[in-house]
């Protein structure tokens, strides 16, 4: 990480192949040198908690915990207004908790499914981002996005993961897996999360 910003390599607490590659496309352009977790050997942290916040400040302490270094995490997620919320903290793992597979293809369907009666598909991504400087860090920096689109029943577009297939964004006319990754990771809910991250920073510079 640059100078300025006082702080050098960051963990990303995550093995999520797709939430890497965004993280580092947005903050490798910031000067930000990024390492997943999995390559230091730090494996995952619970995620018991029923807020955003909670999960990812719980991921980012145990990141920095095993390896010493400054750790960023995220907790993001799904939140359908018909659903009263839902997926939300549960959106990597919805299928699951209804009996099914742990996979994207298995938590479309259950989206799917639950929405089949609904005609109200408004929806939207959040995502929080935790900085912690140190595992005990007690003034961990927070941002947050959020990502305004609605849930189709047709999956369309190749990019992208988890719900991007079905989150359609009315402004655009396209899903979230319809965007080149460079797009997407100019509006979406990571990117407008990590604009405020990044301005965080600047401000401690």
């Amino acid at each position: 990480m640059s100078d300025t910003h006082g702080i050098g390599r960051v963990v990303l607490a995550s093995n999520n192949a797709g939430k890497l590659r965004e993280f580092a496309s947005l903050l490798n352009a910031a000067g930000i040198e990024l390492i997943a977790q999995g390559e230091l050997g730090v494996p995952e942290a619970e995620e018991p908690h029923p807020t955003f916040v909670e999960n990812a400040l719980a991921k980012a302490r145990h990141a920095s915990a095993l390896t010493g270094l400054p750790a960023l995490a995220d907790d993001s997620g799904l939140c359908v207004r018909a659903l009263n919320g839902a997926p939300g903290v549960h959106s990597a793992r919805y299928a699951m908790k209804h009996g099914g597979d742990k996979s994207d293809a298995a938590n479309n369907a259950r989206l799917v499914s639950d929405l089949a009666n609904e005609a109200d598909r408004r929806a939207y991504y959040f995502c929080v981002l935790v900085l912690v400087r140190h595992a005990d860090d007690p003034e961990p920096l927070i941002a947050e996005g959020r990502w305004h689109g609605e849930v189709i029943d047709t999956p369309r577009g190749a990019h992208g993961f988890g719900y991007d297939p079905h989150f359609f964004l009315p402004t655009l006319g396209m899903t979230a897996a319809e965007l080149d990754p460079a797009r997407k990771n100019a509006v979406s809910h990571r990117a407008l999360a990590l604009r405020d991250l990044l301005q965080r920073l600047k401000e401690l510079a």
